[in-house]
């Protein structure tokens, strides 16, 4: 994925927000590594009001225990940046809401703190809607600190709208 700026992030936000309005639903975003910088672009976008529900920025495994309830267990098994402390953030930001759907963003976007296991520009996201399945992935983005970042915000939100849009040919994908 290539590096996105304020501009492009906030078409993409807005796209989330007209399939949420469509579909009279609600979003709470959970934030780690990238600080509030999603939950900045969708409540840019104008009546975002109807649809933006709650944003939480959980940088330290301290704020992702007691706002949204990750387990000391899955933190201390698995590291802050993981598929399951993903799901725990966004599974929590659910939980602590009254919004319909959830996405959550943890990973290491430099320029240090990276290791063999979990180099820099390791993230892990999430995706989960009520009555809906939770579902993660693992994603290594590559440039500086602001490039990791600003791709971590643009899959989370492209992959909320893969979730929100049916397919084109109302076929299951």
């Amino acid at each position: 994925m290539s590096f996105f700026d304020q501009s492009s992030l906030e078409i993409l936000a807005a796209r989330v927000g007209l399939a949420l309005l469509g579909d009279r639903l609600t979003l709470a975003v959970a934030e780690s590594c990238t600080g509030g910088w999603a939950s900045q672009c969708l409540t840019s976008i104008a009546g975002s009001s109807a649809w933006f529900e709650r944003g939480f920025v959980t940088y330290s495994n301290a704020a992702k225990q007691e706002m949204l309830g990750v387990p000391e267990q899955t933190l201390a098994a698995h590291g802050a940046v993981s598929q399951a402390v993903a799901v725990a953030m966004a599974e929590g930001a659910l939980r602590h809401s009254r919004a319909d759907w959830a996405l959550a963003i943890t990973g290491i976007a430099g320029p240090d703190g990276g290791s063999a296991e979990k180099p820099t520009g390791t993230v892990c996201l999430a995706w989960t809607g009520r009555g809906v399945g939770t579902t993660t992935e693992t994603r290594h983005f590559t440039g500086n600190r602001q490039a990791v970042r600003a791709q971590s915000v643009a899959c989370a939100l492209a992959g909320l709208l893969e979730r929100l849009a049916p397919p084109a040919d109302g076929l299951p994908a």
